[in-house]
């Protein structure tokens, strides 16, 4: 880890946070098309370290990060950047300080209908550091959310345990993500056709593009299960997130699946 941003990270514990944030800000690589997570990830590590020794200081220093007037925060800005670091470095600490989570949630729910794409990333990779520090809990949170949630909270949640590493070894948690899943896929079904050129409609969508097809791979048998009985929900929406699955290769190794579920979504008549 670099050590001018270990330094940087000790003088805002101290109350200068104006090098720090100037630091996030030339290096955020924004504007541009991706920001730089590597950069908010060494952050949120380096905070989570300093919890046990400055706690107070480093809830002041999230605060100052994502808890400040943002109205004024535009999409793919280095404003928009210091933001995510700010929700991410608040997963990763309340990762580590079981008092924090709830406040933490709270937080990262709101951020989670960000209209801002990189934003809500942010808020998925911080979910992430709280499974990995408490699956139960937060696995009920996910599914509170998947409920309960607007479109945006929804995706957030899918995407928050769509990650192979997590699901690795972990069959309790491919449960879970496979059940949080089959929740938001009926949800979206259940969303009425003159709502659905809504844009968080769209993100949602588009997020299921991906996450059934991480999570069936964890979980070969039921995951293709979920995605046969899907389709005889005659959804041309439906269909298209699982269209778009079929197409990752991290689902070619399962020809046999892949080959059946393509029969069914070739049979027009579903689709009347």
């Amino acid at each position: 880890m670099h050590d001018t941003l270990s330094s940087l990270v000790e003088r805002a514990l101290t109350g200068n946070q104006r090098p720090l944030e100037f630091y996030l800000r030339d290096n955020s690589r924004l504007p541009g098309p991706r920001p730089n997570l590597e950069l908010a990830d060494d952050v949120s590590s380096l905070l989570a370290t300093a919890v046990s020794r400055h706690p107070e200081r480093v809830k002041s220093l999230l605060n100052y990060f994502s808890n400040s007037d943002h109205s004024a925060v535009t999409g793919n800005t280095p404003s928009e950047f210091v933001l995510l670091c700010g929700i991410v470095a608040s997963g990763a600490c309340a990762a580590v300080q079981p008092g924090w989570r709830n406040e933490t949630l709270s937080l990262l729910d709101q951020y989670a209908s960000s209209p801002y794409w990189r934003v809500r990333e942010g808020v998925s990779i911080a979910y992430r550091h709280m499974l990995v520090a408490d699956s139960d809990e937060m696995i009920r949170h996910m599914l509170h959310l998947a409920r309960e949630g607007c479109c945006l909270q929804q995706r957030a949640a899918i995407a928050a345990v769509a990650e192979p590493p997590l699901l690795l070894s972990n069959y309790k948690l491919c449960i879970s993500a496979l059940e949080l899943q089959r929740i938001v896929l009926h949800r979206l079904h259940l969303i009425p056709l003159n709502e659905r050129k809504r844009e968080d409609f769209r993100v949602l969508r588009r997020t299921l593009g991906y996450t059934l097809s991480v999570v069936t791979a964890a979980l070969p048998e039921e995951g293709f299960a979920l995605m046969s009985e899907a389709v005889s929900w005659g959804d041309t929406d439906i269909v298209w997130v699982l269209r778009e699955n079929l197409k990752k290769k991290r689902l070619a190794k399962f020809s046999e699946h892949t080959a059946m579920l393509s029969r069914l979504l070739a049979e027009p008549w579903r689709y009347w």
